[in-house]
């Protein structure tokens, strides 16, 4: 995408026609000499079938600036778990699996629940957190990045580009977020985020009037990319999401707690494509159509904590604003695919717009009924306060079971 437009609200570090990536990886080898970095792998042991994941590790044996890698391991039985483990073994870097159905990460989560916290409901929110705090305990990271193992356009290009602007020391970068154009066998993807954010962004504007929490969530070109990079010196205060919001959730907690100026985003693909979720029109608790609610819980709930009132004609009026919005956007989508050659779907488009509208509702009568609900994980520096010595823990229960 070589373009150089900012937005305004956040630094967009664009990839531009010409530049060196032998020369940009040169530098983070010698960058994290004093910046080491750690990479997060949340991972489901059904994605050890696949074809991506073993992709990505075939490209990552290569990478020469990675000081561990933290692989989150979910849905594994003991036998899962010993193949997972010999599965990554061909990782030249220190690498470890974080077994959290096994034994020992269920005494660490009943600990933390003997505190009188809540873990929340297992997933990829949990399974990230895990891993965050690991990484704490460790101690060994400055830098630590995350992506999702079911990339099937994965490079090491990516990654690369991906923790750059949070290792290079001439930067001021605490949190980068990557993106990219959903483009994969002549198809326009990423529904969600065309469809519902973009739109439901526009719609808020009008609805509640100007909001910097809005301009912020607008400027980024991906926000539901599952890429992101950050120095370590952040995670503590992060709480998680354990819903489909976990993108939009770190967005918001990384503003909360830090300077805008210390946000950027990275283009770091020119084409991504990945596991693709049904739009699941008949199923609310799954699919897109879960995804759809988690994510308008999410914004809903940040802008109630900044002062926003929400009512039922609130949301009624949300989803009018919202279905002309999101028609219009279509139609700039589909006149921009066709230029290109690309296939759009205009009736499962329409489709799509008209679930994620009534979804919009369904989440503003959930946020109504229930607006106590705290779908974040703790933050790991609130569990240690609750248990100074919960993180030694983590730490044993990881290296006992890859011991």
């Amino acid at each position: 995408m070589a373009d150089f437009h900012q937005t305004g609200s956040v630094a967009t570090l664009h990839r531009l026609v010409g530049y060196d990536y032998e020369e940009v990886e040169r530098r983070l080898v010698q960058f994290s000499q004093a910046r080491r970095i750690t990479l997060i792998l949340p991972s489901l042991f059904s994605e050890l079938e696949g074809p991506a994941l073993a992709d990505i590790v075939g490209h990552l044996k290569d990478v020469p600036y990675l000081d561990q890698i933290v692989i989150g391991l979910d849905q594994a039985s003991q036998d899962q778990f010993e193949f997972a483990k010999q599965y990554f073994s061909v990782l030249p870097q220190d690498h470890v699996v974080i077994w959290n159905d096994g034994p020992n990460m269920r005494a660490v989560q009943k600990r933390i629940a003997d505190a009188g916290l809540s873990t929340g409901e297992p997933g990829k929110g949990r399974n990230v957190w895990y891993c965050l705090g690991y990484v704490l305990a460790a101690q060994r990271a400055d830098v630590v990045a995350l992506h999702d193992c079911d990339i099937l356009t994965y490079s090491r290009e990516l990654l690369g580009r991906l923790v750059y602007p949070v290792v290079d020391p001439s930067f001021s970068y605490l949190f980068c977020k990557g993106y990219y154009p959903r483009i994969a066998n002549g198809q326009l993807n990423g529904r969600v985020s065309r469809l519902l954010v973009t739109p439901l962004l526009n719609a808020l504007s009008k609805t509640v009037g100007n909001d910097e929490y809005i301009d912020y969530l607008s400027g980024f070109r991906y926000p539901l990319a599952g890429e992101f990079a950050m120095r370590t010196s952040i995670v503590p205060d992060i709480r998680i999401p354990s819903d489909w919001g976990l993108e939009i959730g770190i967005l918001s907690e990384v503003r909360r707690n830090t300077n805008i100026r210390a946000i950027c985003q990275v283009d770091i693909s020119d084409a991504y494509d990945h596991k693709h979720q049904p739009l699941s029109e008949n199923d609310p608790a799954r699919g897109l159509s879960k995804m759809s609610i988690d994510i308008t819980k999410a914004v809903i709930r940040k802008l109630a904590t900044d002062g926003t009132v929400f009512t039922s004609e609130t949301f009624r009026t949300l989803k009018a604003t919202y279905y002309r919005c999101a028609l219009d956007v279509l139609e700039m989508y589909y006149n921009d695919a066709r230029m290109n050659s690309l296939h759009v779907d205009r009736h499962k488009e329409e489709q799509a717009i008209e679930l994620f509208a009534a979804n919009l509702i369904e989440a503003g009568q959930i946020f109504l009924e229930n607006p106590m609900e705290t779908p974040f994980v703790p933050s790991w520096n609130r569990v240690a306060a609750a248990d100074p010595d919960v993180l030694h823990h983590l730490s044993q229960a990881v290296v006992a079971d890859n011991a």
